[in-house]
């Protein structure tokens, strides 16, 4: 019998329209697909019986999943909305501005685009709306050109050059940073004169006056803000008198935080939308919405943004729009502040119950939705807590710790968000319980070693039998108090 008849058999009078609605497409795609059905039901599964502590991670709305599955795949809408490259669009351009106002009116921004496919695609549409309207168009203009279609292949030659020479300055991945900030081996580093700046070695807090004094000597065309495992707020409004002092662009990634300024937590000087002149974002983290990106930004920028197809992305994806619109709408809600507030609560609920265990987290806590923990006193690197905790049913990300003596693939730490467990209900009591499960895994393992050397191993490591076995069971516990999806029966 099929999840659908079974769950109608069940359900014949209370049954829930979402579940319906999935259950007959997995039973769709079962029917075209079978392996395809079986891995979206275990991974569904594997996310019920496991915590997830992912800080980039998070559980969206089956209204927003259920809006990525339908026809709008089909549709190719280049261009923007109203001003397309191709006809029968007027669907789309209804679905896109939706998307665009309900943005506007959750930020409080001046103009939205919400066709990026990623956050990585994100910055590359605002890197590229930056440099051409602070470098091309005044060289167009000095050069007496309306456009590039008026320059010879020399003069295109030479303003590319002028292009790719210019300069950005974001926070190390050593430091918190992301990869698109400048990283070594990412486009953003082989686009821009890339220059990074740290944390404070001692504090691992941004020292302002440092970073003032960078960027005074550095005079970069664009100071890049945000971050993807620091455990702090940032002031925007000092980042942006640091900026102004030399004609800087502040462009602000709030990719890890948007759905925290969404939820109006992050208030004053710590928001950036008043003081960055370029917003970017993915749209799954802590805005909890479907697999995206966003680029919010003040009108100088608009016209250049809009631009991002043909710039740097291909034809945009109606359907991600369309579950973007519905997630931004879920965010502008009385429901989605308190969710959005509670994230931090238990972000410093998780820190504060490891602190009174003695161990050490990055900057020595938290004011967002992330910690970052040490594992040093621990004798192991973060591919061991990674894979014990795994094991254990708890599933988190290795992550570098400042100036880490491991690198950046091993790895001193481990890096622990709250927005999924939030998104499941769970409160203080629940971190308490989590923070000793994971004190208990870490307490017993211990690297193995390598046959070959007698040598400890970096990434294999060895758990008591005994207590993985309750983790599991402790976390089995937990799981069932707390049920993912629970209109969605495979059984």
């Amino acid at each position: 019998m099929s999840l659908l008849k079974k769950y109608l058999s069940k359900h014949s009078q209370d049954f829930s329209h979402a579940a319906v609605a999935y259950l007959g497409a997995l039973d769709h795609i079962a029917s075209i697909a079978p392996h395809i059905s079986q891995a979206i039901i275990k991974e569904l599964q594997d996310e019920r019986s496991h915590v997830k502590l992912i800080a980039s991670e998070n559980f969206s709305s089956l209204a927003v999943q259920l809006a990525m599955g339908n026809l709008l795949t089909d549709k190719y809408a280049e261009g923007y909305a109203r001003h397309r490259f191709y006809a029968g669009c007027e669907n789309i351009d209804t679905i896109e501005e939706s998307a665009q106002q309900e943005l506007i009116k959750l930020y409080g921004c001046e103009h939205a685009y919400v066709q990026p496919h990623s956050g990585a695609d994100a910055n590359l549409v605002a890197f590229w709306a930056i440099l051409t309207q602070r470098v091309q168009l005044p060289y167009l203009e000095k050069m007496n050109k309306k456009s590039i279609d008026e320059m010879s292949a020399q003069e295109y030659e030479q303003l590319r050059q002028v292009l790719v020479n210019q300069k950005v300055m974001g926070m190390s991945l050593n430091s918190g940073g992301h990869l698109t900030h400048g990283y070594r081996h990412n486009v953003s580093s082989k686009m821009f004169q890339a220059v990074l700046y740290d944390v404070d070695r001692q504090t691992e807090l941004l020292d302002y006056a440092v970073l003032a004094k960078q960027v005074q000597q550095e005079k970069p065309l664009i100071l890049m803000a945000g971050y993807s495992s620091h455990p702090r707020r940032l002031n925007f409004a000092k980042l942006r008198e640091i900026a102004d002092r030399v004609g800087a662009v502040l462009m602000v990634d709030m990719a890890h935080f948007s759905g925290l300024v969404a939820g109006q937590v992050l208030t004053g000087d710590f928001n950036p939308i008043p003081y960055a002149q370029m917003v970017t974002s993915t749209t799954h983290k802590t805005l909890r919405g479907p697999r995206g990106g966003i680029v919010l930004c003040q009108q100088e920028f608009a016209e250049a943004v809009n631009k991002g197809c043909p710039m740097v992305l291909g034809g945009p994806l109606p359907q991600i729009m369309a579950a973007k619109a519905i997630a931004f709408k879920e965010a502008n809600t009385p429901e989605f502040k308190t969710y959005a507030h509670q994230i931090v609560k238990n972000a410093q609920s998780l820190a504060e119950n490891f602190l009174q265990k003695g161990v050490r987290l990055v900057t020595g806590g938290t004011e967002n939705h992330l910690i970052v923990m040490d594992l040093t006193q621990f004798g192991l690197t973060g591919r061991h807590a990674e894979t014990a905790l795994r094991a254990a049913h708890l599933t988190v990300n290795r992550n570098a710790i400042p100036f880490d003596a491991q690198g950046a693939w091993y790895t001193s730490g481990i890096r622990l968000g709250t927005p999924a467990l939030t998104t499941l209900g769970m409160g203080p009591a629940e971190m308490a319980e989590v923070a000793d499960i994971i004190y208990t895994i870490l307490s017993h393992t211990r690297p193995a070693t390598v046959q070959k050397t007698g040598q400890p191993s970096k990434a294999n490591a060895i758990t008591d039998e005994k207590i993985l076995k309750a983790a599991q069971e402790r976390v089995a516990h937990l799981l069932q108090r707390f049920p993912l999806y629970p209109e969605i029966e495979l059984e």
